[in-house]
């Protein structure tokens, strides 16, 4: 990897997301050599995937390089490495350019997508995890509606211009919010050839209301904005099959689709090495104690997703989402350097800032911790709250920008089919 060996103690970083953004922010210019490796060279803000998925943002305005973030650091290295596996015993990681060896070790792999085993789902389904995965997602559903215009078959034409969302929270009812307001405003003057009112959006939600986590006056207000917007909402559905057309659940509801997106739950990234033991099962979430030291090891942290800290206010850990990444990530990053100075470890205490989620043009829901607004009002703070978060002065003015235009000329510019998703049409002719 040609990483120079010095006499400051090594601290390698596996994941350049809000979490190892946040620890590398925190070792800036310390008596170490810092080391981050990530499978991509930019640092991606998540929370606005579902926008490049249907043309509202490019991917270049939600993505910044890691190499800028963290210009200048001293003894800081980064690497563009998958890591394979860790060697506990001998403190060495295994990736595809070489391995390396570290004295400590933090693990911020972050999450991905989960089918809960579900091998047909995961073939045939689309994932809305990174930026690749957006871009597909966008050229798919661009696509569909170029097929549509080549066939005159009715159900194959209904089956392409229907949609399926499963997971009602804040991703899927997002991206449901904003297939329908390109089913509103832009569709009819694309496509003036197709009958685009028979376009159908379908909300699925195993459990008995949307957006779980927040408040039930928040999920009732996003379900009658949704409502509005002609999106259908099942609850209490569970989906048990799709094999690339025909979407099976648990009742007697069957949606015919080319497009089914699968939000429906995320789990931490696993690497090979660590014992069995430590994985959590259903989450794949490494146990860390409240300094968030993976539960068996001394020199291995982690932080972000794929920590799991079990208190008695967060029996299941904190939730999986970008608040608690950077809050954990900035704890440990100051524990890391106490930790050198031989001073005392501060407990991870988690600040909940709340929760919110958009659903349109002037609708969302905002949760705060002594008061809750839905709404115009509600939309405007969705938006500063995201592109303060945003990383680069550029990134939030190309934002900041496309919003209003978006708001003004009721468009989304980046509706381009870049890398063509070879989906298999012949799966819906007779």
């Amino acid at each position: 990897m040609n990483i120079p060996k010095i006499s400051f103690p090594r601290i390698v970083i596996i994941g350049g997301g809000f979490a190892g953004i946040s620890i590398a922010k925190k070792l800036k210019n310390k008596e170490v050599q810092v080391v981050l490796l990530d499978k991509h060279n930019y640092h991606n803000f998540q929370p606005l995937l579902y926008q490049v998925s249907t043309g509202g943002l490019e991917p270049d305005s939600i993505a910044y390089p890691i190499r800028k973030v963290l210009k200048g650091y001293t003894n800081f290295f980064f690497r563009l490495a998958q890591v394979e596996e860790i060697k506990t015993e001998e403190n060495t990681i295994v990736t595809n350019i070489g391995t390396l060896e570290y004295d400590y070790l933090v693990i911020a792999t972050g999450s991905e997508t989960n089918y809960y085993g579900n091998r047909e789902i995961e073939i045939n389904s689309m994932a809305m995890k990174t930026i690749p995965e957006s871009l597909n997602l966008r050229s798919l559903i661009l696509e569909n509606f170029e097929q549509a215009l080549l066939t005159d078959e009715y159900h194959e034409r209904d089956a392409l211009m229907n949609f399926v969302i499963v997971g009602a929270g804040p991703t899927g009812v997002e991206l449901a919010g904003a297939l329908a307001e390109i089913k509103k405003g832009i569709l009819p003057k694309d496509y003036p050839d197709l009958d685009t009112r028979r376009v159908q959006i379908h909300l699925i939600q195993s459990g008995e209301r949307i957006l779980k986590e927040m408040s039930e006056k928040a999920s009732l207000k996003a379900e009658d904005f949704l409502e509005s917007l002609g999106v259908q909402i099942w609850k209490n559905t569970r989906v048990t099959g799709y094999d690339g057309k025909t979407v099976t659940t648990d009742t007697e509801a069957t949606f015919e689709t080319a497009t089914l997106v699968w939000a429906a739950g995320v789990k931490g990234v696993e690497i090979k090495g660590l014992n069995a033991k430590d994985l959590l099962l259903g989450g794949s979430r490494l146990p860390v104690n409240q300094y968030s030291q993976v539960i068996g090891h001394d020199n291995i942290f982690a932080a972000g997703d794929v920590a799991c800290m079990q208190t008695k206010e967060t029996p299941k850990g904190h939730p999986m989402m970008a608040q608690p990444a950077m809050q954990q990530g900035r704890n440990l990053g100051e524990n890391l350097v106490r930790l050198l100075e031989n001073k005392p470890l501060k407990p991870f205490v988690y600040k909940d800032k709340g929760s919110m989620a958009t659903i349109g043009r002037n609708k969302a829901v905002v949760d705060m911790k002594n008061i809750r607004f839905q709404g115009v009002f509600a939309w405007f703070v969705w938006m500063f709250v995201h592109l303060f978060f945003l990383i680069g002065f550029r990134n939030r003015m190309i934002v900041f920008v496309n919003w209003v235009y978006n708001y003004i000329r009721f468009d989304r510019e980046a509706r381009l089919i870049i890398r063509p998703y070879n989906r298999n049409y012949s799966a819906f002719k007779d």
